[in-house]
């Protein structure tokens, strides 16, 4: 697979919750840090997602904020 994005975290998908029409995907990246996806429920389909696959999470966003008290 080749993208253009640079922010790709690969991980093992721990958990998968399939609502009307989305679900959340729980992806482990690396102990004990997880990630989780909200994608349409038909692309868990087409991609045939399943708790255990390799996936990599890819981050499209145009920033980052950090916030600290």
């Amino acid at each position: 697979m080749k993208i253009s994005a640079r922010n790709g975290i690969k991980g093992k998908v721990e958990k998968v919750e399939e609502g009307p029409i989305t679900a959340n995907v729980k992806i482990k990246i690396e102990a004990p840090d997880e990630i989780t996806a909200v994608i349409t429920k038909e692309s868990v389909k087409d991609l045939n997602i399943k708790v255990g696959d390799e996936v990599v999470a890819i981050i499209k966003a145009t920033e980052v904020m950090i916030g600290k008290e």
